[in-house]
C-alpha cells in the first residue's frame, strides 16, 4: 500500500508504476483505493463508475477496471456536498458533515472491506492507495481509506512524501509518530518523491531520516516531466492555465468550477500542432481558434458562472466570429437552448436557459448513464471509441442532426456544422481522426493529418515509469517485504 504525508504527493502515479512493474515481472496485480474523491471518473466494461486514477492503474496492470478497485467514489457537487457513488452506482448526495460523521462510517467500511476481499481472491498483489494524509487525527476513527484498510489487508505500507513542497523531515517524522504502534508496524519504507537535482546530495538526508524514524528510505524519486501519465487531481489543471500563442492552433478549454473529466483533452494537448490552455477569461477565449466547454458535475451552476463572468458571451461571440465551439457532456448541455432539473439532481435551480448554440433541450434525471461505447462519428469512416457518464437526456429540436451513431444504433450528440457540435461521449478526442477533423480548418499542408496511436503512447509511458522507478527504488528490499522476509 502507498500512503502519503498529504495530498498530491504522487501516490497515484507511483501506484500505477508498481502495477506495471509487477505485471512486467509476471505477476497478476490490480489496483485498489477504498474511497476516492474526484470529478474525474471512468466507465467500467460492465457499465459502472470508478475513479479515473484506478482505471489508469488497472490499464498499467494490464487488467480490466472494475468497481472493486474503487468501491466508494465521492463527486463534489458543491463546496459542501458530494454525490456518493457506491460500487459504481449513485447512492445519493450527502453533505460533508453527514458523510463523515455518520456511525463512524462502519457500514461503509464493511462495504470497502468486502470489495477488497473479492479483489484479493482474483489478483495478487493488490496495489493499494491511500488518500490525503494518514495522520488526520480528527478523521482517523472514521477513515476507511488509509490505515484501517491497511490493517484489514495486513498491507506492507510505504509512506510517500513530496520533498518539493519543503518540510519533508517534519512531515515524514510527524506522520509516522502520530500513528498508533500497530499502525507504525505496517510502515515498511519511506519514499521521497519529486527530488530536484543530484540525488546523491540526499544521502545524508536519507541516513538522518532513517535514524529518526527507524524506517528505511526505499527510494528517492526524481522530479520528472518527460513521463506522461494521466492524473486525476484538479490541481493538475492549475499548471495548464496558460494563454494563446502564435504559430499553433489555439484551443481554449473553458475553466469551470466543477469541471469533470479534464483527461478528455490529454491527447489533444499532446498534439504538437496545438496549444491547449484552460481559461475562463473572456479576453483569452476570444484569442482561441477552438473553444471547448468540458463536463461539469453541476451544469446549471457552472453555466450561471459563465454567464455572470462574461465567458458565456465570449463563447457565443466566438461562434458568431467563425471560430469552432464544441461541448462535451455538461458542456454539450450548456450549449443548448435550455436545461431543466425538475428533481434538483444537481442544484436548487429547476430551469436555466443555455447559450443557444445547439438546438437541444436537456432534462437532468436521477438515473446515471455509465457505458463504454464504440461509435461512428459524423464524416469519419473509422470506428471510434469513448464512454458515457452523465445524468440527463437531451432532445434535438427542429430536425437537428445527431453527431454520432453508437454501436447499438442509438444516436448521440448534435451536429450543426464542423465548427459547432456537442456530445455526451467522453474520450471523443482520444480518437486521432476526430482531432484531425477538428483542427483541419486551422492547419495547412502536410500538418493537416496525423496518425498517433494514443493507446500505444500510454503503454510506452507506463513502461518508462516502471523503468524509472526500478532505477531509484530498492526493489530487492520491496520484494523481500512482499515475501515477508523483511
Amino acid at each position: 500500500m502507498f500512503v502519503g504525508t498529504g495530498s498530491d504527493v504522487g501516490k497515484s502515479i507511483i501506484n500505477a508504476g508498481f502495477c506495471r512493474i509487477f505485471k512486467q515481472d509476471g505477476m497478476n496485480p490490480a489496483p485498489y483505493k477504498a474511497q476516492n474523491m474526484s470529478l474525474n471518473s471512468y466507465a467500467t466494461p460492465d457499465g459502472l463508475e470508478i475513479g479515473r486514477a484506478q482505471a489508469v492503474q488497472a490499464e498499467a496492470a494490464g487488467v480490466p477496471c472494475a468497481t472493486e478497485m474503487n468501491p466508494v467514489l465521492l463527486k463534489p457537487t458543491s463546496d459542501k456536498s458530494s454525490q456518493v457513488v457506491l460500487h459504481g452506482k449513485p447512492f445519493g448526495n450527502q453533505s460533508a458533515w453527514d458523510y463523515f460523521m455518520d456511525n463512524n462510517k462502519q457500514n461503509l467500511f464493511e462495504e470497502v472491506k468486502g470489495a477488497y476481499d473479492k479483489l484479493a481472491q482474483k489478483y495478487s498483489p493488490i496495489v493499494m492507495e491511500g488518500a490525503g494524509s494518514i495522520s488526520e487525527l480528527n478523521l482517523k476513527k472514521r477513515d476507511i481509506t488509509n490505515m484501517r484498510i491497511a490493517q484489514h489487508a495486513n498491507a506492507a505500507t510505504f509512506l510517500i512524501a513530496d520533498i518539493d513542497k519543503g518540510g519533508v523531515f517534519g512531515s515524514v517524522y510527524g506522520t509516522i509518530k502520530l500513528l498508533e504502534e500497530d499502525e507504525q508496524r505496517l510502515i515498511k519504507g519511506i519514499i521521497i518523491n519529486k527530488f530536484r537535482g543530484d540525488i546523491k546530495l540526499f544521502e545524508d538526508g536519507r541516513k538522518i531520516m532513517e535514524e529518526i524514524t527507524g524506517v528505511p528510505v526505499v527510494g528517492v524519486v526524481p522530479y520528472f516531466r518527460d513521463i506522461q501519465i494521466e492524473e486525476e487531481d484538479s490541481v493538475v489543471v492549475d499548471r495548464k492555465i496558460r494563454e494563446a500563442v502564435s504559430g499553433k492552433v489555439n484551443v481554449a478549454v473553458v475553466l469551470l468550477r466543477r469541471m469533470s473529466n479534464f483527461t478528455d483533452f490529454n491527447a489533444l494537448e499532446k498534439d504538437d500542432r496545438v496549444n491547449l490552455f484552460y481559461t475562463n477569461n473572456p479576453s483569452e477565449i476570444e484569442k482561441a481558434d477552438i473553444v471547448i466547454i468540458p463536463g461539469s458535475k453541476n451544469t446549471i451552476e457552472d453555466l450561471i458562472d459563465l454567464k455572470n463572468n462574461g465567458a458565456g458571451k465570449a463563447i457565443y461571440d466566438a461562434r458568431k466570429n467563425g471560430k469552432t465551439v464544441i461541448g462535451i457532456c455538461g458542456g454539450y448541455q450548456m450549449l443548448g437552448i435550455s436545461i431543466e432539473d425538475p428533481l434538483h439532481t444537481e442544484s436548487n435551480y429547476s430551469f436555466m436557459t443555455g447559450l443557444g448554440l445547439l438546438p437541444v433541450k436537456t432534462t437532468l434525471e436521477e438515473e446515471k448513464v455509465t457505458e463504454q461505447q464504440t461509435f461512428q462519428f459524423k464524416g469519419i469512416s473509422e470506428k471510434c471509441s469513448g464512454y458515457e457518464i452523465h445524468m440527463g437526456t437531451s432532445e434535438l429540436e427542429n430536425s437537428a442532426e445527431p453527431l454520432a451513431t453508437l454501436a447499438d444504433g442509438r444516436k448521440d450528440g448534435c451536429w450543426v456544422d464542423e465548427k459547432c457540435w456537442g456530445t455526451y461521449l467522453h474520450g471523443v478526442l482520444d480518437n486521432d481522426e476526430i482531432i484531425n477533423q477538428l483542427i483541419a480548418p486551422y492547419v495547412k499542408g502536410e500538418l493537416k493529418a496525423r496518425k498517433v496511436d494514443y493507446q500505444t503512447f500510454k503503454e510506452e509511458q507506463y513502461d518508462k515509469l516502471a523503468d524509472m522507478l526500478r532505477g531509484c527504488m530498492d526493489m530487492d528490499y520491496i520484494y523481500k517485504v512482499l515475501r515477508n522476509e523483511a
